[in-house]
């Protein structure tokens, strides 16, 4: 039998605790797994993009999945970056893309990470020829840089715009060179994992969500030789993940045709429901409202001077849904140059613009931002627009109960109006327009046309279904696709990062553990990722 990984005499000091709880079940594990020679094929492992030191959400849920994966027999491979390339995502300052990266801190986090677990490392060799083919390029053909087969100016570009927190990117030797890097990075990337591909064959490869460009990598090589790839982000409940075949941050989910929300369900989605447009909920570690006012009197007066009152929800233009999202329009901007053209011809309609909260988080702020666009466009010259920013805690609820529709890029404030019984117009594609939840057109065109007649309507009203659909989608999102893995993990004081709970081995097998069981099922039996309802 196992004995506790835990004892009292491992309560050291918080700044120590993790580091003393990490090698014990490390250790824990090894005696476990010594018997288990099951003859399955290996799972191969990769997080390169989610921490420096410290051990962030998306770092333990892979962590915590491999020592599941390794507790049920499956031999498990970590591919670890061991200054493996010349620029990564997190490593790369912003003030100054020629500071070195801070490999060395980066290196001992994974050493503790992966103790005792025999990962194949990788390390750094520059490509002098895919060097010399890129080094005179402009920003447009390094996007479409291939080299030998593989479109590494495309797989790296959601993290180019993510590092510099712009969408649209300036044409300048900085940005170049950046881009140049990212690209010689992703290659070593390739070649590294190719030659571990050669030499195992894997059932599986588990990576962090597939878009930024070593895991992009990674996802890609593995598509093309048909071996199966599971993304893991974070998911809507707090320390909770959420896993698929799919792309994590397209968040695909089905839902049966027959699902209809029982009194028990409904009741269970009313109670998160009331804190949530309370301001009382968080994601991925980050309580987005400190707190919500309601709307003040200055805010009603002006609102008195008009006929209509339409709030438009913004999104953060470099996260990562964004390559999602850009259907109807080429950014969330070009849709915003479209909001401000209709809000100079309608007069009588007021424009409540906002920010998303994540815009200024700091560390991740914006630089390319909607208070920028708001200032450089004219719109707030405009009597009849009013810009909310990120870190105004205004109750975007009550502009829903006295909006005559709502304007979303793609934000979860589309799928909430839908279930406050708002008629919701999305321009972007978001998680729940896989489902009839708002008015979503096919095209542009369409999207226009269905904007005037919105505009110039009385009144606008939501199909019957989109509540329905809508609250269908938010059950399934909260309490089936969001695996809790609050068992094995505290939050710390340092925002998007955990520590290690007290727990005992034995809690990451599948019977003690309805994530695990969903997580174990979803990969070795081809299950569907879903927590039993």
């Amino acid at each position: 039998m196992l004995r506790s990984a835990f004892s009292s005499s491992f309560w050291k000091p918080r700044a120590r605790f993790w580091f003393d709880s990490i090698h014990v079940l490390a250790k824990a594990l090894a005696v476990a797994i010594r018997s288990k020679h099951t003859g399955k094929k290996s799972i191969i492992v990769f997080n390169a993009s989610t921490r420096i030191n410290g051990l962030s959400l998306n770092a333990a849920f892979s962590l915590l999945i491999a020592w599941a994966l390794q507790l049920a027999g499956v031999p498990v491979v970590h591919f670890v970056c061991k200054a493996g390339m010349s620029r990564c995502v997190l490593g790369t300052s912003l003030e100054d893309f020629n500071q070195p990266l801070p490999c060395k801190r980066c290196t001992r986090q994974s050493r503790l990470n992966y103790f005792g677990a025999h990962p194949h490392w990788f390390s750094y060799e520059r490509n002098p020829a895919l060097h010399a083919l890129i080094r005179d390029k402009s920003l447009e053909q390094l996007a479409q840089v291939e080299y030998e087969g593989i479109p590494l100016g495309q797989i790296v570009l959601p993290a180019l715009r993510w590092r510099l927190r712009v969408h649209n990117l300036l044409d300048d030797e900085t940005t170049r060179t950046l881009y140049r890097e990212f690209i010689l990075s992703a290659w070593n990337v390739a070649s590294e994992f190719t030659a571990l591909l050669d030499s195992i064959d894997p059932q599986a490869v588990l990576v962090f969500n597939g878009q930024f460009f070593p895991e992009a990598t990674v996802r890609w090589l593995c598509i093309q030789r048909g071996i199966r790839v599971i993304t893991h982000e974070v998911a809507m409940q707090p320390l909770t993940a959420f896993l698929t075949d799919g792309d994590a941050t397209a968040y695909p989910i089905h839902i049966p045709d027959d699902f209809e929300l029982s009194e028990e369900q409904n009741a269970r989605l009313d109670a998160y429901l009331e804190k949530r447009f309370q301001g009382n909920f968080s994601m991925a570690g980050i309580q987005f409202w400190p707190e919500m006012k309601r709307l003040d009197a200055a805010f009603l007066e002006k609102l008195s001077n008009f006929k209509y009152l339409v709030p438009v929800f913004t999104n953060v233009i470099f996260d990562t849904s964004q390559p999602h999202a850009n259907t109807l329009f080429g950014d969330m901007f070009a849709w915003l140059d479209l909001v401000l053209e209709k809000a100079r011809s309608h007069p009588d309609t007021l424009f409540v613009i906002r920010a998303h909260p994540d815009e200024s988080r700091p560390g991740k702020a914006s630089r390319e931002s909607v208070a920028g666009w708001v200032s450089e466009s004219g719109a707030n010259q405009l009597a009849n627009v009013v810009f909310i920013s990120p870190d105004e805690y205004v109750s975007s609820y009550e502009m829903i109960q006295r909006a005559k529709f709502v304007m979303v890029y793609n934000s979860t404030i589309g799928l909430e109006a839908s279930i406050l019984g708002a008629a919701v117009l999305s321009a972007g594609k978001a998680r729940y327009t896989q489902y009839p939840i708002v008015f979503f057109p096919e095209s542009q065109v369409v999207y226009r046309r269905m904007l005037d007649e919105f505009l110039d309507a009385d009144k606008v009203n939501a199909l019957p279904e989109h509540r329905q659909q809508a609250r269908r989608f938010m059950y399934y999102q909260l309490f089936r696709t969001s695996l809790p893995f609050d068992a094995f993990l505290d939050a710390t004081e340092q925002r998007g990062y955990v520590r290690l709970a007290r727990f005992n081995l034995r809690s990451l097998a599948p019977q003690h553990s309805p994530a695990i069981r969903a997580v174990l099922d979803g990969i070795l039996a081809g299950g569907d990722f879903l927590l039993e309802d």
